[in-house]
């Protein structure tokens, strides 16, 4: 039989779903990534949503920027069908989210569709996203949403 752990697992699983974010995001933002270092950042944001999902305090939120970073990760990575895949699931948690994760989800959905080739779909989402981004009130969600709508538009 398994021994219970030495250690606090709430606090574990607090810790990890945190910090694997954080590394994925380190990774993603690396101009050069190896191969090695591609399949590192996706167990890492999929561990930081296992962490999550062992939480009692997991939420939609938490759900949606995971899937958010998925979707991102894996536009990054030239996988057009996961990036979609994972901008849908972004989107199924953040319908009853503030504007400011509703507009993410659509940046997450037009970044993927662009990338997908499917500019008319893409545009959808872009519009959808611009609307939400004036009824953020927060300056720096606002402006976080903007840049990320900027850089998507270069997508292709």
């Amino acid at each position: 039989m398994t021994q219970p752990p030495k250690f606090d697992v709430v606090s574990a699983h607090r810790y990890f779903a945190a910090q694997c974010f954080n590394q994925a995001w380190q990774l993603m933002e690396s101009q050069e990534r190896s191969p090695e270092e591609e399949r590192f950042m996706v167990a890492l944001n999929q561990a930081s949503i296992f962490h999550w999902l062992q939480r009692e305090d997991c939420n939609d939120e938490a759900l949606s920027i995971g899937y958010w970073q998925a979707s991102r990760i894996q536009t990054l990575l030239n996988n057009a069908t996961e990036a979609l895949r994972h901008a849908h699931i972004c989107l199924s948690y953040s319908k009853h989210l503030s504007p400011f994760y509703l507009g993410c989800a659509h940046e997450a959905l037009a970044r993927a569709y662009r990338f997908a080739g499917d500019s008319v779909t893409a545009s959808g989402h872009l519009s959808e996203a611009k609307r939400l981004v004036v009824l953020i009130e927060d300056e720096e969600e606002r402006e976080q949403l903007l840049t990320d709508l900027k850089t998507g538009e270069r997508v292709a």
